[in-house]
């Protein structure tokens, strides 16, 4: 068994599968390793029925799409969960003001997937399984030593022995135990939101559209799914008070309760899967790198869920990630140095602190009950609405192209 390795990455989630197989597949002869105790769990249920959907999803960018196609991975999503939505509405809760996207408008045929997280998790597994570059370590990691003078990093599993290798990266969510082994520091606030997620059928089709609405306790998202056009995942972030409230009601009371507060835009919930609740709360690491360790994905920055853009900011990460070390590789760079970690930070985290930025402007403004500026948040979204050109230079942004 090999114990020396150039990349170990701690965390098998969607980012660190993504950078995995970018790494494997740039040509550059590195040799990868993946440690995630839950890197075996079984594949995700295909069923039908209201709780065989995964609970997560992502709303996944056009140029995220392009990066998983390229990696093969795209093409092993199974096309009957992939759910293309062409439009997307969004109102305030609290006036007149709203906005409508239009796939057409673009010129695109989409504006993005509603993907279950668990489908794309395992459709990279898929690609990871057929690269012989890749060694797959099912295991927790005890801890990691300080850098040697080889330039190679110890680190520790609970069941496989120590490990070694020059560059070690943090892919391991919002909780990162390597940022806090690595003594990265992170700026961090509470949203004071919990995010309620399950599957809903609605009585009125959903259009291939993303509802979302503004409420004073924060914003609530209809996603269209796959199979059925009144399948819909939801995301409604509200007070903890209130997440607990409505996570103890009974299921016809829920339903109720969760059509009222889309203001019956779909009709009432006809039926509604299990439910969970997730706390909401912003990080981000100072820095993304130190000597031989760097951070990707969640681990590096965590964001609200209102606009969807968290994965598509990590596969964004394991991209550019992927690229600088491959680069440094391929000169003779040491790939754990500043030289490489630091252009992987420039370009990097100027993107996401502008999307994080965003994101807490959205969620301060709408959660703002003063009467001006509730006046001047619906004029501003009627006027937004109605500039086309303005209309789209966000909505292309946002899909990445």
């Amino acid at each position: 068994m090999t114990t020396h390795f150039d990349v170990i990455i701690v965390g098998a989630g969607m980012v660190g599968e993504a950078i995995a197989v970018a790494l494997a597949q740039g040509n550059a002869g590195l040799k990868v390793a993946i440690v995630d105790p839950a890197y075996n769990k079984p594949a995700p249920n295909m069923g039908r029925g209201i709780n065989d959907y995964g609970m997560r999803v992502s709303a996944l960018s056009a140029q995220s799409q392009t990066f998983l196609t390229g990696l093969g991975a795209w093409q092993k999503i199974p096309q009957d969960r992939l759910s293309p939505y062409t439009g997307m509405h969004v109102w305030d809760a609290e006036g007149t003001g709203s906005v409508t996207f239009d796939a057409a408008d673009l010129h695109v045929p989409a504006l993005g997937h509603i993907v279950e997280n668990n489908q794309t998790q395992w459709a990279l597994r898929s690609v990871i399984e057929s690269e012989e570059s890749i060694q797959v370590f099912a295991d927790k990691v005890r801890y990691f030593d300080n850098r040697q003078d080889n330039g190679y990093t110890p680190v520790a599993l609970e069941q496989n022995g120590m490990l070694q290798a020059k560059l070690i990266v943090g892919a391991d969510g919002a909780l990162s135990r390597v940022r806090q082994w690595a003594g990265l520091p992170t700026r961090e606030w509470d949203y004071g939101h919990h995010a309620i997620v399950a599957t809903v059928r609605t009585e009125k089709p959903n259009q291939a559209t993303a509802w979302q609405r503004f409420r004073p306790e924060g914003p609530l998202a209809f996603l269209p799914m796959p199979h059925d056009p009144h399948l819909c995942s939801i995301v409604w972030s509200t007070s903890p008070e209130e997440a607990k409230e409505v996570l103890a009601l009974n299921d016809d009371d829920f339903n109720q309760a969760l059509a009222s507060a889309l203001e019956h835009k779909l009709g009432t919930i006809l039926e509604s899967s299990q439910r969970a609740s997730i706390p909401l709360r912003q990080r981000h690491a100072k820095d993304y790198w130190c000597d031989g360790v760097v951070l990707a994905g969640d681990a590096a920055h965590s964001i609200h869920p209102l606009a969807g853009q968290g994965v598509n900011l990590g596969f964004k990460d394991a991209q550019v990630l992927a690229e600088e070390v491959i680069r440094g590789h391929l000169k003779g760079l040491d790939i754990g140095s500043k030289h490489v970690l630091a252009r992987y930070q420039r370009r990097r985290q100027a993107d996401n602190l502008v999307m994080m930025a965003s994101m807490e402007g959205f969620k301060r403004l709408f959660g703002a009950d003063q009467p001006l500026l509730r006046l001047l948040r619906n004029q501003g979204m009627n006027w937004f609405d109605n500039v086309l050109p303005v209309k789209q230079h966000v909505v292309m942004k946002a899909m990445g192209l």
